[in-house]
Formats: C-alpha cells, sequence, structure tokens
C-alpha cells in the first residue's frame, strides 16, 4: 500500500512522522494474518495520512476521522485528537474510569483503528463498496473492530476495552438503544458522536457473542453469515442469528 500525507503544512507531517511509520510495521503482521486466513484478496491502494480537521470536513462529513473506500483507507494518526473525541463520546457523563482509560490510551487505540479500516476489505464480506444494500452493516462493522482487537491486543487490553464498552452500551441503553442493530446505516452517521458510537460498541459486542457461541472460531460465524446470504436473505442477519442487543 502507498502512503499519501495530506497534511496543511509540513510541520504537520513532521509532526506525525515517527508515528505513522510506527503504525505502518505494526500492521504488517495483522495484513499478513488477513492475507492468510481472511480472504484479503485485494489491498486498498494506499493510506492517506492527514489531519481530523481534514478528515472530517474536506474528505468526509462524517466525525471520526478513520473511513475507508474502495481505494484508499483516510485516518489520523494524531493520538492527542482520537483521546478528545474518545472523552467526547462520554457526552458530559460522570464517568471517571472510563474517561481515565481513554485518557491513557497509546498507539495500539489507533492501530485497531487502522486495522478496522484495512478489514473492510477481505473478501469474507459479501457486500462490496459498490452495493447499494444496507443490510448487516451491523456485522461487518462488529468485525472489523472484533477481529483487529483480538488479533493486535493482549487478553487483557482486549478484555478492557471490552469492558468498556459494555458499561458504555449499559450507560446509553436508555438514550440510544430503541432500535434494532440492522438499522445501523448511512443515517447513523446523522446522529451526534454518542450515537455513532453506540451502534460501533453494539455491534462489536454482537459479533464478539457469536464468535464465542462458535467455540472461538470466527470462520464458522462467517460460515453462517455467508448461509444467510445464499439462502436469500429471508430474514434479518439479526433474526438469523438470534441476537439481540
Amino acid at each position: 500500500m502507498k502512503q499519501i500525507f495530506a497534511y496543511e503544512s509540513v510541520e504537520d507531517h513532521n509532526r506525525y512522522e515517527e508515528i505513522t511509520k510506527q503504525l505502518m510495521n505494526s500492521l504488517t503482521s495483522y495484513e499478513k494474518l488477513l492475507m492468510e486466513k481472511f480472504s484479503l484478496n485485494e489491498k486498498p491502494k494506499g493510506i492517506v495520512w492527514t489531519t481530523k480537521e481534514l478528515a472530517t470536513t474536506v474528505f468526509s462529513n462524517v466525525p471520526i476521522p478513520a473511513f475507508t473506500n474502495r481505494d484508499l483507507i483516510y485516518i489520523s494518526p494524531d493520538l492527542k485528537e482520537w483521546k478528545e473525541l474518545f472523552i467526547n463520546q462520554l457526552a458530559g457523563r460522570n464517568l471517571p474510569h472510563i474517561s481515565e482509560y481513554y485518557q491513557s490510551i497509546n498507539f495500539k487505540e489507533i492501530l485497531t483503528i487502522l486495522g478496522h479500516e484495512l478489514t473492510h476489505h477481505i473478501d469474507l464480506f459479501v457486500d462490496d463498496f459498490d452495493d447499494d444494500r444496507d443490510e448487516a452493516i451491523w456485522f461487518e462493522e462488529g468485525m472489523c473492530e472484533f477481529l483487529p482487537r483480538k488479533f493486535m491486543l493482549s487478553d487483557e487490553e482486549f478484555d478492557k476495552i471490552t469492558n468498556i464498552e459494555q458499561q458504555l452500551v449499559e450507560t446509553f441503553k436508555n438514550q440510544y438503544g430503541n432500535h434494532s442493530l440492522e438499522e445501523f446505516g448511512a443515517m447513523s452517521y446523522e446522529g451526534s458522536l454518542t450515537s455513532i458510537m453506540y451502534d460501533y460498541w453494539r455491534s462489536f459486542l454482537a459479533v464478539k457473542k457469536l464468535v464465542e457461541e462458535a467455540g472461538g472460531n470466527v470462520l464458522k460465524v462467517f460460515e453462517r453469515y455467508h448461509e444467510w446470504h445464499q439462502s436469500g436473505r429471508g430474514v434479518t442477519l439479526t433474526e438469523f442469528f438470534n441476537i439481540d442487543l
């Protein structure tokens, strides 16, 4: 993958040069894993390193500075800005232990986000970037959260972020939990940062549950997902998996 630097100043490039090198080097083993086990047959052409401002106002209007399309991954490598985003998603709630967690995150958090965007490119997902379908987006987004966390984090780190997001779902359930996971789609991004992230938390936890029910075998979960698709999608994927979060 090519590296493309989209900054407004040389100072920005210099400021992020070291962390982008670290991220690219650390992504290599995960990229290899996806190629060997999860059908990453065609990688994106490149990664566009940019700032949060450019990512969310010029390249996109979504308030999250990481996204992908068929050809390119766009992401901000600014750890400070990611910390601020994660604190902002708490919407002023008094959650000191969660706030402390997000204040202490390191480059591995950005690495798993980068891994999330790369995971969108595996061919195990049945819908392509150009498809108009908006069904079962929760499954793809949840799996893109699950896989990099599972394979890039230690067991302790994985359990910690799982517990954090379980607590966040419980915290915001009364406010944002009155819709099905099946509604995760384009309309999701028109809400607040917290409402957007709420569906990511739920999707990750749903996929984690499916993997656990499959005895830890991620490919078995994909096999069931393909069964749903090949059978004509007669019911929603949440109904097919009998999952409710």
